[in-house]
């Protein structure tokens, strides 16, 4: 079965430097199969096992031991991965795909901490909450906005990665 990994905070902002070629070697080293990487910023397709049992926290454990940081991982299947794609609610609407983004969240939220989102927290920006995905309108950009990682992830008690809508459409395309 194809997975993507998504790590957050990888290669951006110079803060958590890790090569490409050593995130494929320790997802190798880890028994998955087909791996492959795509541009700098922590995305890791591979094969493994229905729910690559144990993947995310061995990668997490030998990031920690050979860098000497820790990063959250979250992992998708190919069927995961095309259904995002397909739940996008600001399709077709929005022609400019330049603004749309997705947060994967580890964990799926509860109803009643959906709920107390502020959907006016960074007008004229838009989400909405789907299952594990947030998809987010951003007109102003994702460096203009309110809508962090931080943001969700103490709203929502999960942890959560950005992906652009580009990468993620590459992502779903490498998979196939």
């Amino acid at each position: 079965m194809k997975h993507v990994a998504l790590l957050r905070g990888i290669n951006v902002g110079g803060k958590h430097t890790l090569p490409m070629k050593d995130l494929a070697k320790m997802f190798a080293d880890a028994g998955c199969g087909d791996v492959r990487t795509y541009i700098q910023s922590g995305n890791v397709i591979f094969e493994a096992p229905a729910g690559a049992p144990g993947i995310a926290d061995a990668i997490t454990a030998n990031i920690v031991k050979r860098f000497g940081f820790q990063v959250p991982v979250i992992l998708r299947t190919s069927q995961q991965l095309r259904k995002t794609i397909r739940d996008n609610p600001f399709l077709p609407a929005v022609e400019d795909q330049r603004w749309l983004h997705v947060y994967f969240l580890a964990d799926p939220p509860k109803a009643s901490a959906i709920a107390g989102l502020d959907p006016a927290r960074s007008a004229p920006d838009a989400f909405e909450v789907r299952g594990q995905e947030i998809y987010l309108h951003l007109p102003n950009g994702m460096a203009r906005t309110k809508l962090t990682n931080a943001y969700f992830d103490s709203k929502l008690s999960t942890t959560s990665t950005a992906r652009n809508w580009a990468t993620v459409l590459k992502l779903s395309e490498m998979m196939e």
